[in-house]
């Protein structure tokens, strides 16, 4: 396993769209090995290929005991909504008030290739929502409804909140 740069907002490469893995092997395996010392190193509760710099369709998550690797991930499904603050480890200065699905179920492969599908909610769906948005080349900032220097005390009255 190795340490990866993040690749920050700056970068033009963060807002490129990702490409479909297509070889489920040992380079795969390395790179998410690669990206799970790189998110925890950093604090992240999830990390997109890109944001290391491979534009590769891959998000690993990992929260409280909960470990993931998405590989092409899709979402299939979305339903309701909630606002929450969202960082992100390739955007240095902001956290940013997100609208996103309360709920999202998803299609992917594992690192050996076997398809699987999921539906969860509530952060997790925020998590799922972020993370394939990188993918895409998008970031949280460019959803944010609002936005808050990293420096700056965030309003109460907009933490978690659910709508």
């Amino acid at each position: 396993m190795a340490l990866r740069n993040i690749v920050y907002s700056d970068n033009p490469l963060i807002r490129k769209v990702s490409r479909p893995v297509s070889d489920f092997d040992e380079n795969l395996w390395e790179l998410l090995d690669d990206m799970h010392e790189t998110m925890k190193k950093n604090d992240g509760v999830g990390i997109a290929a890109p944001q290391v710099g491979v534009l590769r369709r891959i998000v690993v998550i990992e929260t409280d005991g909960f470990s993931l690797e998405l590989i092409n991930p899709e979402i299939t499904a979305s339903s309701g909504s909630q606002e929450s603050i969202e960082g992100c480890l390739s955007v240095k200065d902001y956290n940013g008030l997100v609208i996103r699905p309360q709920k999202v179920s998803v299609k992917a492969y594992n690192r050996f290739g076997s398809p699987f599908s999921m539906t969860v909610e509530d952060f997790m769906a925020t998590v799922f929502s972020h993370e394939i948005d990188h993918l895409n080349g998008v970031l949280f900032i460019d959803k944010a409804r609002e936005l808050y220097r990293k420096d700056q005390d965030i309003p109460r009255k907009s933490k978690g909140k659910k709508k």
